[in-house]
């Protein structure tokens, strides 16, 4: 979840790296610099850094809080320590796109969403080139859309799946890519990671009957190793 302000003493409700759960941060105190400040298009008085500590390890944060003078205007701007939301992997993912979708999720957890939106796309395409959709296999697959499509009517994703795939990851992907700048949003974001995530699932969660589907399409020539998700 995204950081956000609880209680009036700017203490903040967030994720712990350490405890793995949200808890409160609690403040242990506060520095108030005045001054416009910018966040999301609004603009503020001051800025509130307070520094506060995990409720339950005692890890410290630091929080930087836009306001007006009155906690029921502010908002968490940035907060630190970051945490990386990891969603689970199967284990036959093969490394080079674990490392890819890891780092799409690195990208997310210090809001640098268009970052973020791009590699989830990269993640997506390069696991359907492992499976076998690329233009080696089938000179026709000459683009990402074909690629999801063709998986699709192969019936290693289900109908559901691809529309999600194309709304979710490759057209945000895309419009980070090649269209002019825009700001992504979290939610963007948290959609593309969903459903990356879970294509990743359809595809290696029972790697053995997949594999079995791809063969006898002919999108692979054997079964491919296995490596461990981290």
């Amino acid at each position: 979840m995204k950081p956000r302000l609880n209680g009036k003493d700017y203490g903040v409700s967030a994720h712990c790296p350490t405890c793995k759960v949200v808890t409160r941060f609690e403040p242990l105190s506060v520095v108030v610099v005045d001054g416009d400040f910018i966040q999301d298009g609004k603009t503020y008085k001051r800025v509130v850094d307070s520094f506060c500590r995990c409720a339950g390890c005692g890890r410290g944060g630091l929080a930087v809080v836009p306001d007006n003078a009155d906690p029921a205007s502010a908002v968490v701007a940035t907060f630190f320590p970051f945490s990386v939301d990891a969603a689970q992997l199967p284990k036959a993912v093969p490394l080079e796109i674990v490392k890819e979708f890891r780092e799409a999720e690195q990208c997310a957890s210090f809001a640098a969403t268009r970052a973020a939106s791009a590699l989830f796309r990269s993640a997506l395409e390069k696991t359907l080139k492992a499976n076998g959709y690329s233009k080696d296999k089938d000179s026709t697959l000459t683009d990402l859309k074909k690629r999801i499509d063709a998986a699709a009517g192969d019936g290693v994703i289900t109908a559901a799946r691809q529309q999600k795939a194309h709304d979710e990851v490759r057209t945000l992907g895309n419009d980070v890519l090649h269209d002019e700048w825009r700001a992504v949003t979290d939610d963007e974001v948290e959609d593309a990671h969903h459903y990356c995530q879970r294509i990743l699932e359809d595809l290696y969660d029972d790697r053995p009957t997949v594999e079995k589907l791809l063969i006898a399409k002919g999108r692979l020539s054997s079964p491919t190793p296995q490596t461990s998700a981290t």
